[in-house]
């Protein structure tokens, strides 16, 4: 009898093979006939995704958030998404990229997760260890260094309290530890009240979200900003799902013809996006980017 992980393999070879063969499809934007351009060739968000004629990438201030995520190294093209057991998932055909960055081996780094991963590994890259701190869904309020200087948590009939187990860690282990028990404990009701809300479109910045609270709600990350002379401003969005999954950059299935990009505005009464549609849109952002 064939094990189930020679079955997993197995999928996940043909599955690549598969990929391997599919042509780029360019799609036209509205404005003119010149294709969106994708450099399949090229690892990085910046460098793979060109805006569309008459546009041109927002500079991001260097060092910052946004220059973390416009930089970040992407999978290669027809990388399939997979779930925290590695295995592909369902949907397959609302993304065109994947992050290069692991999902974990539990059903934890969702929606809201994925964001605060992605700030935290930044604020790591950037060895800022202090400023890496969230607040639980509770309201309770939990920081690497306490972690790594060996405050854990426990719960007890559905409430969590902190203990002293003197286990001192400083690991990038340990980090990854820390943060499984942020995803446990936090998500997007957490998230939304730790952020304050964007209120013009000209404010909106690279790490940003649209968010919608709730249990369960939904969370997608603005990735990068392309604008053009007139001051008008094309979005490229990004998620993770449930159950947890390889964070990807999403099609716009709403209007192919300009995809993967997006338009967003923050008084729209809706915001439609590959797999959610957040109404009302609330774009947000955390309150130490502020």
């Amino acid at each position: 009898m064939i094990k189930v992980q020679h079955l997993r393999k197995l999928y996940h070879i043909t599955f690549l093979l598969g990929s391997m063969c599919v042509h780029t499809v360019f799609s036209q934007v509205t404005e003119t006939t010149e294709p969106l351009l994708v450099d399949l060739k090229k690892s990085k968000i910046i460098t793979r995704f060109t805006p569309p004629k008459g546009y041109f990438w927002m500079k991001e201030q260097p060092g910052s958030f946004g220059e973390y995520l416009v930089n970040f190294p992407l999978h290669p093209p027809g990388f399939p998404v997979r779930d925290y057991n590695m295995v592909p998932v369902k949907t397959q055909d609302r993304h065109v990229a994947l992050l290069k960055i692991d999902v974990g081996d539990k059903d934890l780094q969702q929606c809201a997760d994925a964001w605060m991963r992605l700030y935290a590994e930044y604020l790591w890259s950037q060895k800022r260890f202090d400023e890496i701190g969230f607040e639980f869904t509770s309201g309770q309020f939990f920081a690497w260094k306490d972690y790594k200087n060996g405050i854990r948590t426990k719960e007890s009939k559905k409430k969590v309290s902190f203990y002293d187990s003197g286990a001192v860690d400083e690991s990038y282990t340990g980090f990854r530890n820390y943060l499984n028990i942020i995803f446990l404990y936090a998500g997007t009701i957490s998230l939304d009240r730790e952020a304050v809300p964007v209120t013009q479109n000209s404010d909106i910045k690279t790490g940003d979200f649209i968010i919608k609270p709730g249990s369960p709600g939904h969370s997608v990350i603005i990735m990068g900003i392309a604008t053009n002379n007139a001051g008008k401003r094309l979005y490229l969005l990004a998620e993770s799902f449930m159950p947890a999954q390889d964070i990807h950059i999403l099609k716009n299935t709403t209007r192919p013809e300009l995809s993967p990009w997006y338009e967003l505005d923050v008084n729209a009464p809706k915001t439609v996006t590959a797999k959610y549609t957040f109404s009302p849109t609330s774009i947000k952002r955390f309150r130490a980017l502020k």
